[in-house]
């Protein structure tokens, strides 16, 4: 069953925990939640003071994607927040082991994310340090960006690794997504879909998010 991971990006950041509340009663299972630093992505979102406020309001995952540099200075503190997956990027870090490893160490879930065009095969030496691969669909940084359907070769790449090592890692795609690809998504082999203006620019958030879970499994994109 496909997991869904509204992006706050795209929320009203004036009622955070209201938005928050919106998309699990909605019935998500997971809060896609980007910290930006300004210097990996050219834009600054929030920090661990605002998850550390919200988390008690809300029964879901946080799924904290961080788009920082130098991420293992930060991973204890967004822990302490209320983190349950920490995600890095690949390009962001040269000890990505080093910091993986730090993650679960705090007791939460380690994943690593791609940007666009790095090839999925530099994953391959860290598969057992992860739980979460996350593939960038869009370049990062910025919400309502165009799905790149590129990317989906990223997907069928780390699902053919994940597979044939028999080993349990969701895999995250994040970017333009919408009930118009979430077939080919799913198709491809997505468990887990970062979804933030299709959900929270909806006029009905509920019936956004069923779309989505409809349209995973039976292709009526519309």
């Amino acid at each position: 069953m496909l997991k869904i991971s509204p992006s706050i990006l795209a929320s009203d950041f004036g009622h955070l925990a209201d938005e928050f509340k919106k998309v699990e009663d909605a019935g998500v299972e997971y809060i896609h939640i980007d910290v930006m630093d300004g210097v990996f992505v050219p834009n600054i979102s929030l920090g661990p003071c605002i998850i550390s406020a919200v988390r008690p309001t809300s029964n879901l995952v946080f799924d904290v994607h961080l788009m920082i540099t130098d991420p293992i200075r930060y991973v204890e503190e967004f822990k302490k927040a209320g983190a349950d997956i920490i995600t890095i990027h690949y390009e962001a870090c040269e000890n990505q082991v080093e910091v993986l490893k730090r993650i679960r160490e705090l007791g939460c879930r380690a994943g690593i994310s791609i940007k666009p065009a790095t090839p999925a095969f530099v994953l391959e030496p860290l598969l057992e340090y992860i739980d979460l691969a996350l593939v960038m669909s869009v370049e990062p940084g910025f919400g309502g960006q165009s799905f790149i359907p590129e990317t989906l070769e990223s997907v069928r790449a780390l699902r053919g690794m994940i597979d044939s090592r028999g080993l349990d890692i969701e895999i995250e795609i994040d970017g333009g997504i919408g009930p118009k690809n979430i077939y080919e998504v799913t198709k491809a082999g997505v468990d887990v879909a970062v979804a933030g203006s299709s959900i929270y620019k909806a006029a009905d958030v509920k019936a956004a998010v069923q779309a989505l879970r409809d349209g995973a499994y039976k292709g009526e994109a519309e």
